[in-house]
């Protein structure tokens, strides 16, 4: 066996163990776009209700959403902070995010009121238009908003939006800090099967798409000028049935290392022998 011939076996060897090495590691990742949605017994009602502290947290990038209003690409919000968990026949969502001032109040032309929405498809069974879903394939939104409160509404494409009589959904709401520090809290409640035509069961049937928005009042963002997510989802349906995602990955990593002990026993053989030029 040549030189090269030697390093490029080694090289072989080495990248296969490195593979071997990290499907362990890839198997305690979780999914992307998932939110940790459990069930819980402890009590959820507030910002900082002491159950929260056991509800594991996804960061979910956000950014602008598309829109004619002028500087629309400009939103100050980019990134929010969400928990989910289900408790007692009631679905609760919980998002933080910084605002170095709370805006509170609006006055058009020049004022608006900070702002925070989650939508959720009417029909979990099939993943809408991000941009507030179709007539074919309607939208349940939670709106909050810092100056008229809690709004639950149903909406089929941009502009379409209705509300529910008799909503539902309730939230409480807190801005703490300033400057750097400042942040908003913003808990969603609602039960998981409300009575009423297109409002989402969310039963644990099946997952859940899950998407959010957040206005900065003080950026004058208000109506589609308005930082967004892309589609998340909450793993609500359980086992599937099939191969566990584990499972998969430790049977890649059982092959790449069969393979590398195949590999150096061949090497071995062929400098013993002399051959491999």
């Amino acid at each position: 066996m040549t030189d090269r011939s030697t390093w490029t076996f080694v090289a072989l060897a080495a990248l296969l163990v490195v593979v071997a090495g990290a499907m362990p590691l890839l198997a305690d990742a979780r999914p992307a776009y998932e939110i940790p949605s459990p069930t819980v017994e402890d009590d959820l009602d507030g910002t900082d209700a002491s159950g929260w502290e056991d509800v594991p947290a996804a960061e979910v990038p956000l950014e602008s959403a598309p829109s004619g209003l002028p500087n629309a690409e400009m939103v100050s919000t980019r990134s929010v902070e969400v928990q989910a968990a289900r408790s007692d026949g009631e679905v609760y969502l919980r998002m933080q995010w910084q605002d170095e001032e709370a805006s509170e109040s609006a006055s058009a032309p020049q004022a608006f009121a900070d702002a925070v929405a989650v939508q959720i498809p009417a029909d979990p069974g099939v993943q809408p238009a991000i941009a507030m879903g179709s007539q074919s394939n309607l939208v349940n939104v939670w709106y909050w908003n810092a100056d008229t409160g809690t709004e639950e509404l149903l909406a089929g494409g941009q502009g379409s939006t209705t509300e529910f009589e008799d909503a539902s959904v309730q939230t409480w709401a807190e801005h703490t800090g300033s400057g750097e520090d400042g942040t908003w809290t913003v808990v969603f409640n609602r039960p998981v099967d409300p009575a009423g035509d297109n409002r989402t069961a969310i039963t644990g049937g099946e997952d859940l798409d899950i998407a959010f928005g957040v206005w900065d009042g003080g950026n004058a963002e208000r109506s589609g000028h308005k930082a967004v997510s892309e589609w998340y989802y909450l793993p609500l349906a359980g086992d599937s049935g099939g191969p566990p995602f584990e499972s998969i990955l430790w049977a890649i990593a059982g092959i790449a290392i069969v393979a590398v002990v195949v590999v150096t026993i061949q090497g071995i053989r062929r400098v013993r022998t002399g051959g491999g030029e």
